[in-house]
């Protein structure tokens, strides 16, 4: 098997990452794309820090099971199948599902530390960032926070003010300028959508 080319996609929280590759991944069989997300290498809640108030920060590096996620990602650009089983964030009403992550010649990482750690970064053949305005993102956050994960109010902005905030000036926007490609996403990313899908079918047809 040919070794795959492998897409990293970074940005602040809320900046519209999964939107962006949502709309990707159809303009694509899946045979074409593996994506894997950093969202699932989160480790065991017992193994998370917590701040100074006693609430746990999964904002943080230290949260992200890196060497795992490392591992994976080279295990599918090596021909081989993974599976891992999906992490819900600690929401009740979600059944996890078996993930499958099959080899294809275009492989997507993502996740907000994907550019941070080295060990992730040194495997990217194409480094894409989604950047967004910080109200627009907390907007964002709220509402997914609030529907998808089960969070009050309350505690999305307590989490954005002395987690997401933080982080993402120290782990994230210091490595924007590592980007290949920065796709603005305050209102819409078509442009910047219709530019990686005509790049990544050309590496696929080569």
């Amino acid at each position: 098997m040919q070794k795959p080319f492998i897409v990293g996609i970074t940005g602040g929280s809320a900046s519209g990452k999964t939107t962006f590759l949502n709309k990707l991944l159809t303009s694509f069989s899946p045979e074409d794309v593996c994506l894997i997300s950093q969202d699932n290498y989160y480790k065991p809640r017992e193994h998370q820090t917590a701040d100074l108030n006693g609430v746990i920060n999964f904002d943080l590096p230290s949260c992200i099971d890196d060497e795992a996620y490392a591992h994976d990602i080279l295990k599918v650009s090596h021909g081989e199948t993974v599976y891992r089983t999906e992490y819900t964030f600690n929401n009740p009403n979600v059944v996890p599902r078996q993930l499958e992550f099959r080899p294809a010649p275009i492989v997507v990482v993502e996740g907000i530390f994907v550019f941070y750690f080295e060990e992730i970064a040194n495997l990217l053949d194409l480094k894409v960032y989604i950047d967004a305005k910080e109200y627009i993102k907390l907007q964002r956050r709220i509402v997914r926070d609030k529907v998808e994960r089960g969070y009050d109010l309350d505690d999305v902005l307590y989490r954005y003010t002395n987690h997401v905030a933080p982080t993402y000036e120290k782990y994230i926007k210091p490595y924007k300028n590592d980007a290949d490609i920065i796709i603005p996403n305050n209102a819409n990313f078509e442009r910047g959508l219709e530019v990686i899908t005509t790049y990544l079918n050309a590496k696929i047809k080569a």
